[in-house]
């Protein structure tokens, strides 16, 4: 039974134009394995795994990649009697054989070989959802959503999602697929955060249009809205290059001034940063469920603290406003009065 604290965890929420039903928090479990330098040992991977799913949660969000397999691998081992009742999501498409040019990719070869591979480590013979890591600007569209519904038939594949691609292919994707009969995007994962809100240009409404419920993958945007980096000098760890190349271009006065106004409503109201920037995003428009990761079992007790409360409408607006963007042509065109009187006529329309 789930911790009457976590009862928030139980409350499922269904994924796009689907009767699948996952929690509101998604574990990412980027972090099971040591292999990149910054992950956690078996042990304390099977520790966050067990206490996110004591307490309710169901889905589960790793890629064959992740650790270079690894994650996968624990994963087989951790869900061994309680497969079932998870919601298990994995991704292809990042090459797992360095120097093969279809060691990955978006090709049905790479599809097949990846999720046959994945499903050994996993331990199962099915995959809930199916995502597609991202796009590798190269394979047919038509090729990618046939394959995919290939799978689906098979049995191998329950549900598929799309990851990291531009917002025109994956309309293209979802009418193809339409179009075809074949089985469209359920789920969109992209990331999204205070940090990061450009895809408030396209995105949300694409995944309204279509039917693809949102789960937004670095929350918190890599750290920076815990706190943890401080404008005077921000600490990059040059023994891991990617995580500082992710981070470098973030660390600027515009971010920091996002994380300070966090501080200040944690601060107010009793909770964390991270609680706070994980709140504001569960309220946003076409989210269904934010992947939060962990390295220690701490950071996943902090993160879902974020289900204890509901920011108010006050706070949510200065975090707004604070982190607003620009939308750019024709958004911002197409808003201007003149503009929608010309097309109005002068006459209001509701």
């Amino acid at each position: 039974m789930a911790n009457d604290k976590w009862t928030e965890l139980n409350r499922f929420r269904l994924l796009g134009r689907s009767g699948l039903r996952v929690s509101p928090l998604c574990l990412g479990t980027m972090t099971f394995g040591p292999e990149w330098g910054w992950g956690c040992d078996k042990e304390e991977s099977q520790k966050i795994f067990n206490y996110y799913v004591d307490r309710g949660g169901n889905f589960i969000d790793t890629a064959n990649f992740y650790t270079g397999g690894t994650s996968e691998t624990y994963l087989g081992d951790f869900m061994a009697s309680k497969r079932d009742q998870l919601v298990l999501a994995t991704k292809y498409t990042l090459n797992m054989r360095p120097g093969d040019p279809n060691g990955g990719g978006n090709h049905r070869k790479s599809m097949i070989q990846s999720l046959e591979a994945s499903l050994k480590r996993l331990k199962t013979d099915y995959i809930d959802l199916y995502w597609v890591h991202m796009w590798d600007q190269l394979t047919p569209i038509d090729e990618v959503m046939r394959g995919l519904d290939d799978l689906i038939r098979s049995g191998k594949v329950l549900y598929i999602g799309i990851s990291d691609m531009p917002a025109w292919m994956i309309a293209k994707a979802n009418t193809l697929a339409e179009l075809k009969s074949w089985t469209p995007f359920i789920g969109l994962q992209i990331e999204y955060s205070l940090i990061e809100r450009t895809i408030e240009r396209e995105f949300i409404a694409l995944a309204k249009e279509l039917g693809m419920g949102i789960t937004p993958w670095s929350p918190l945007a890599g750290g920076i809205l815990t706190g943890k980096y401080q404008p005077e000098a921000p600490p990059l760890d040059e023994s891991l290059p990617n995580r500082k190349d992710f981070l470098a271009n973030r660390l600027v006065e515009r971010n920091f001034a996002i994380v300070k106004e966090v501080q200040r409503i944690a601060e107010s109201i009793g909770r964390t940063p991270s609680q706070v920037s994980i709140n504001w995003l569960f309220q946003r428009d076409g989210v269904i469920s934010p992947i939060i990761g962990a390295r220690r079992l701490d950071q996943l007790e902090d993160n879902l603290g974020a289900l204890d409360f509901t920011l108010s409408q006050e706070d949510m607006g200065k975090l707004d406003d604070v982190s607003q963007i620009e939308l750019g042509f024709p958004h911002d065109f197409l808003s201007i009065p003149m503009i929608k009187d010309h097309m109005s006529g002068g006459t209001k329309i509701e």
